[in-house]
């Protein structure tokens, strides 16, 4: 069976996102069409301030978490802006599933799960018929991570230092050959 939802899983900070990124680029370079939401971090000088919540659709930012955050579910130093996760984040989701080849999701982690929307969307995207590509914190034991972990048409991807310059091409790969076979 080909694996139609991709994960990948690996320590902090080794470069998932990195890697993500580099397929988004080399599906839409093969003309497919890539939607969803990025979540990276933003840093002043050297200290991480939070994480904003990128549509790679539509280019819209917004807030994940933030230290300077006053209100939201706290996780670590950083507080939740549900209202971007829900507007931007699964918003960006939601459009993916109805309008693209490849849903794209950064990331299945603590920060995320606090919000319902954005676990229903992800719950649709993996029931969907379309190509999932989805980050997946390496602690996540909420009940959907679990689920997606355990599905027989998902593959999960470790990222290490050792791999992750090159592992984009391998996934780039793999995605490329479910989607020629899609109807």
């Amino acid at each position: 069976m080909k694996k139609r939802i991709i994960l990948l899983t690996g320590a902090p900070g080794v470069g998932k996102t990195s890697v993500l990124l580099r397929v988004i680029d080399c599906l839409r370079s093969r003309g497919y069409s890539v939607g969803g939401m990025v979540s990276q971090d933003v840093r002043v000088g050297n200290s991480r301030v939070g994480f904003e919540v990128l549509d790679i659709g539509t280019g819209r930012k917004g807030w994940l978490a933030r230290v300077a955050q006053k209100e939201g579910p706290q996780v670590g130093r950083y507080r939740v802006n549900i209202g971007d996760l829900d507007n931007i984040g699964a918003t960006a989701i939601a459009d993916a599933v109805a309008n693209s080849a490849v849903v794209a999701i950064d990331e299945i982690g603590p920060m995320e799960l606090c919000s319902q929307k954005f676990k229903d969307v992800v719950g649709k995207a993996v029931e969907s018929s379309k190509l999932v590509l989805c980050v997946v914190h390496w602690k996540a034991a909420d009940n959907l991570a679990s689920e997606i972990r355990g599905r027989d048409d998902a593959e999960i991807i470790v990222v290490s230092i050792e791999n992750r310059g090159r592992i984009d091409t391998y996934v780039c790969e793999k995605a490329v050959g479910f989607l020629s076979e899609s109807p």
